[in-house]
């Protein structure tokens, strides 16, 4: 018979490697409800389905080009069992995850700085394995391979226990710190708009996960709640709820402009799936959040995508399709907060 010591022992061998399975990253793992991830006021989760079209919408569609067809830029692997992947990995940690410095290339719009002494500190939940493992980052390869100046590298992590969601921009793992071009802290339970001026992850200053679609989304049984995020090849400054400029081209969209596809637009030869995600773009639409290519849709990583089905699906949509809703529209009721939460100490 086993001594009752060993069994202890053992007992507690157990539940220590049951708590650091429970407290490990996850890549791509279980969001934190409820859901939508930002408050249903959220400007993600506004329905625009009864929004005005804003007066020069069909300018815009033409500078687009109206027979531009939509893309979804998100899959899973480019070939089976590659390091390069198509769309946005996000890592999931619990609340004891430690915090890592990072200095950016940004820090007076970067949260996790001094704003006082431009100093970076500990803000940042990044996993170990995002240093070495591929797929952690948008791109696929791990931080420790520069590819800063070939791709935007971005990294999205949630903290599950506290809903806090951390975003960077163009990140980089030296051997000694991380580096990123800038960064961006969102509590999923309040409306925390970027300050006016600021970027975020994003070029638009706006969080990028809430506006992905995600697989769990689309082949789940509730409709989709939120807009999706779009980029376009040039834009011409900001509107609510955008907060950042990262272009003056005249006709463009500025950067947080909405696009809804047409009410009247037929769907239903379509997938099920498919139909779900063109539902969304009716009641919530697209928000131009980064300069890229025209009308590509992002969304997760996600190996158990189907791009021979996503692609054609996506690209009978075309730009003439869709409708710009006025420009910095917000529903009636008290006046949007002109900033938020803006961590600028330790």
């Amino acid at each position: 018979m086993r001594p009752r010591t060993s069994w202890f022992a053992a007992g507690v061998a157990m539940a220590t490697a049951l708590a650091a399975v429970v407290s490990a990253a996850t890549l791509n793992g279980p969001l934190p409800g409820p859901f939508p991830l930002f408050p249903r006021t959220n400007w993600w989760n506004t329905d625009i389905s009864q929004a005005p079209v804003d007066p020069s919408s069909s300018n815009f569609i033409t500078f687009i080009g109206a027979t531009r067809g939509m893309h979804p830029d998100f899959g899973g692997e480019a070939s089976p069992g590659s390091v390069e992947i198509y769309g946005f990995p996000y890592a999931v940690v619990d609340g004891t995850q430690p915090k890592q410095t990072v200095e950016f290339v940004y820090p007076d719009e970067s949260d996790g700085v001094n704003q006082a002494s431009g100093i970076s500190y500990p803000f940042y939940p990044i996993p170990d394995e995002a240093i070495s493992q591929p797929h952690w980052i948008e791109g696929g390869e791990p931080g420790n391979v520069d590819r800063r100046d070939a791709s935007d590298r971005h990294l999205l992590i949630v903290d599950r226990d506290n809903r806090h969601l951390y975003e960077l921009y163009n990140v980089f793992f030296d051997g000694t710190r991380w580096r990123a071009g800038s960064g961006a802290f969102f509590d999923l339970n309040m409306n925390n708009r970027r300050p006016d001026s600021w970027t975020s992850a994003d070029a638009a200053g706006l969080a990028i996960l809430p506006g992905l679609v995600r697989h769990d989304e689309v082949f789940g049984a509730d409709e989709i709640e939120h807009a999706f995020r779009v980029t376009v090849r040039a834009t011409n400054g900001y509107v609510y709820p955008g907060s950042h400029r990262a272009g003056s081209t005249p006709g463009a969209l500025p950067m947080g402009a909405r696009l809804r596809l047409k009410a009247n637009r037929d769907i239903s030869a379509f997938r099920p799936e498919i139909q779900k995600i063109f539902r969304a773009m009716k009641r919530y639409g697209l928000i131009v959040a980064d300069n890229g290519s025209d009308m590509y849709v992002s969304g997760t990583f996600d190996p158990r995508w189907n791009n021979s089905i996503l692609n054609p699906a996506f690209r009978a949509l075309v730009a003439g399709d869709f409708e710009v809703i006025e420009l910095g529209w917000h529903p009636a009721g008290p006046p949007a907060p002109p900033s938020v939460l803006r961590i600028t100490t330790q």
